[in-house]
């Protein structure tokens, strides 16, 4: 069984990461999710989360494609024999009363694909950043 440094100075070496991880993991989920011979949305859906992140964006917030947040946490996940995991503390999401919502023209069917996508996109960034954390684990 591997030694691995003391916990808290392992998590907070982690969290020192973390941002750089996301980036590069966000752009990757993107690709694969939204960009490509199968998008999990329409080109239509697309232009409107766009619409709707450029829409926060001149509001002064992150978008929509910069609210998701992740964190480190000690315990490891069951998929990985690593002392630490990841998990997504923020879904962005789309509601009626949310700052996303945006206009009114998004019906629920639409509005439930929205996040549904969103969700799936978090949750990939997730688990990419998480491989980055097992292989940044591996190597100290």
């Amino acid at each position: 069984m591997a030694e691995f440094p003391d916990g808290r100075q392992l998590v907070l070496r982690a969290r020192s990461q973390l941002d750089q991880w996301t980036r590069s993991a966000r752009i990757k989920a993107y690709s694969e999710l939204f960009e490509g011979d199968d998008p999990i949305l329409s080109p239509e859906e697309i232009r409107l989360l766009d619409a709707l992140d450029s829409e926060l964006e001149r509001r002064g917030g992150d978008g929509v494609w910069g609210t998701d947040q992740y964190g480190i946490h000690a315990a490891g996940t069951s998929s990985s024999d690593s002392p630490l995991g990841v998990v997504c503390v923020y879904h962005p999401q789309i509601t009626k009363d949310s700052v996303l919502r945006g206009g009114d023209e998004l019906d629920d069917e639409t509005e439930e694909r929205l996040n549904a996508a969103l969700w799936r996109y978090s949750e990939r960034v997730a688990t990419l950043v998480e491989a980055e954390l097992d292989e940044f684990v591996r190597r100290t």
